[in-house]
């Protein structure tokens, strides 16, 4: 079982099928089938079977791909560990909805032309769901909410704070100033699904004044979310940053702090022992841009020329 067939056969399951796993690798088709069939006879199993005209993964497949994520994760690591300290490959990033559209685009944009060899791919999800991910080897890093439970990141992760976030009730306009749950007039919660810190958050603050929403209601954006407590449908909890990049949206709502909750830390996350250059100078640049007044630009060399081959010491 080589490393290049569990590639294949992680391409097979990512692409949803043999054509595009090849056009991905680079590969004819019929090397995919090939490489996949010897990786069956070599484990002794079926790993898909089909359904019309799409492959499914049977009960060894599924057993399979958290190994084979696993063992292609460490290859890269030990890649990394041996060659020259700069940073190239592939970097899997997950963030928040709220952090990729407010914090990261400056970001990646210094990052990418300071190390156009790394090939940054980024996901979004909600904090559960990438704390879940960084876990199971599907991710490198992620950038996550402080959780309310701070006991849910545990030894096996490593952590840096980045950012704070204010977080602030969205209501339709004219709805009366909101100091306490008591003064929330409508009884639907909109927000993400669970998994979501920032409605746990707002579901605690609720529940410390002996309150809960009738009803949540969940969306998958932010414009949705904002457009829904526009119309009238319910209240939400967002972090200022990300309603002060709404063009007009932020307009037909109005905000409410909430002092109570106070700022929420962003933290970068990722496994204990993980290091890679591309990871370190992520790091780097992501500091180095939260330490700049808001509004301000940097090239942020230096910070990222700090990269260095031994793991960050910095700990959750």
């Amino acid at each position: 079982m080589d490393l290049a067939a569990l590639t294949i056969f992680r391409a097979v399951v990512r692409e949803n099928g043999v054509t595009r796993a090849a056009a991905k690798l680079n590969r004819v088709q019929s090397n995919v089938t090939m490489r996949i069939k010897q990786l069956e006879q070599q484990l002794g199993a079926e790993l898909f079977v089909r359904d019309g005209r799409r492959l499914v993964l049977t009960p060894a497949g599924r057993a399979l791909l958290p190994y084979a994520e696993r063992l292609l994760a460490l290859a890269e690591e030990a890649r990394h560990a041996v060659r020259e300290d700069r940073p190239r490959g592939r970097l899997a990033l997950g963030a928040m909805e709220s952090a990729a559209a407010s914090r990261l685009p400056r970001v990646l944009a210094n990052y990418h032309q300071r190390w156009p060899e790394v090939e940054l791919e980024l996901s979004t999800g909600t904090t559960g769901c990438l704390i879940e991910r960084v876990a199971q080897f599907e991710i490198d890093a992620a950038l996550i909410a402080t959780p309310p439970d701070a006991t849910v990141l545990t030894d096996a992760f490593e952590s840096v704070p980045v950012f704070s976030e204010e977080l602030v009730m969205v209501t339709p306009r004219g709805h009366r100033a909101i100091q306490a749950a008591e003064d929330v007039a409508l009884s639907t919660l909109v927000a993400f699904e669970r998994g979501c810190a920032y409605r746990s958050y707002v579901e605690r603050w609720y529940a410390e004044h002996g309150l809960r929403p009738a009803r949540v209601l969940e969306l998958g954006s932010y414009h949705a979310i904002v457009a829904c407590v526009a119309a009238g449908a319910g209240v939400a909890v967002a972090p200022r940053s990300v309603l002060d990049l709404l063009p007009g949206g932020a307009r037909e709502v109005a905000i409410h702090p909430l002092d109570s909750l106070g700022a929420v830390p962003t933290l970068l996350i990722w496994r204990r022992g993980h290091y890679s250059a591309a990871l370190d100078a992520l790091r780097g640049t992501l500091l180095a841009q939260a330490s700049l007044p808001q509004g301000a630009s940097s090239s942020v060399d230096a910070a990222s020329s700090e990269a260095h081959p031994q793991a960050p010491a910095i700990a959750s």
